[in-house]
């Protein structure tokens, strides 16, 4: 198989969709189900903290409450309700926590943070470290979640591309790249580019380029791992760009 064969494969090889991991969560066996659910956490927990933090809950109730609900979806075994034909992951989460939410009460969550209650183990550390972790005054919580859970695909499409540029020794040029995958269009200066790359211009651009369209490849396939199959990824794409330019 030629090089350049096996590159337009490799995303496919891609450890694990969003919904296989949701179905690894649903297993008998702990080990595996525990792993598969604090992996979801970590992927989706900025989105639905960041929406429990715009309902008006404090840093600590909201991670209490977040946290909660990750646990509440493995014990009770929510995500057995969840199939990928069903709809789109974002929404099975959203609505399973406003659920959860309407039968929570401040004084509950307190109590469980004194009570040793038994927390899915994973850092919560970064919880106020992305952009939009506050109440947002500006919009409401489920315009905060649609933005967040943007960006969290946002920055899974980063890392995967960050990740192709490491085992080639080559961590510098993405550095000096990725500020060009926002960059509007004739706005990226290549000269300066360049310089940073030990490139000519020409090379530059071409690196650009390149790197703007493996962004748009995994940013689809991100998102489409979130949705049923045959949906409307068109429209998905559509949603969320019009959530990031609201920003």
């Amino acid at each position: 198989m030629s090089t350049s064969a096996s590159s337009r494969e490799a995303p496919r090889r891609f450890p694990h969709t969003r919904w296989s991991l949701v179905l690894a969560a649903t297993r008998k066996n702990s080990i595996e189900s525990a792993a598969a659910l604090e992996a979801i956490c970590r992927t989706y927990w900025q989105p639905l903290y960041a929406y429990v933090r715009c309902c008006g809950h404090s840093h600590h109730d909201a991670q209490d409450l977040t946290q909660e609900f990750f646990r509440r979806l493995l014990e009770k075994r929510w995500l057995d309700s969840a199939a990928r034909e069903r709809g789109k992951l974002r929404t099975f989460l959203i609505v399973a926590l406003k659920h959860f939410m309407s039968n929570q009460s401040r004084s509950a969550s307190a109590q469980r943070r004194g009570g040793g209650q038994t927390h899915v183990p994973f850092d919560t550390a970064f919880a106020e470290t992305g952009p939009g972790t506050g109440p947002d005054t500006s919009q409401g919580a489920d315009q905060t979640f649609d933005r967040e859970w943007a960006l969290t695909l946002l920055n899974l499409t980063v890392e995967r591309l960050r990740t192709q540029f490491t085992p080639e020794g080559r961590p510098a040029d993405f550095d000096a790249l990725k500020d060009c995958l926002m960059a509007a269009r004739g706005t990226i200066d290549y000269t300066a580019l360049a310089a940073k790359l030990n490139l000519s211009e020409g090379a530059a651009r071409v690196a650009a380029h390149r790197l703007r369209k493996r962004f748009r490849e995994i940013y689809r396939e991100e998102i489409s791992q979130t949705l049923s199959d045959g949906a409307d990824l068109e429209g998905e794409l559509r949603h969320l760009a019009a959530v990031l330019a609201r920003q």
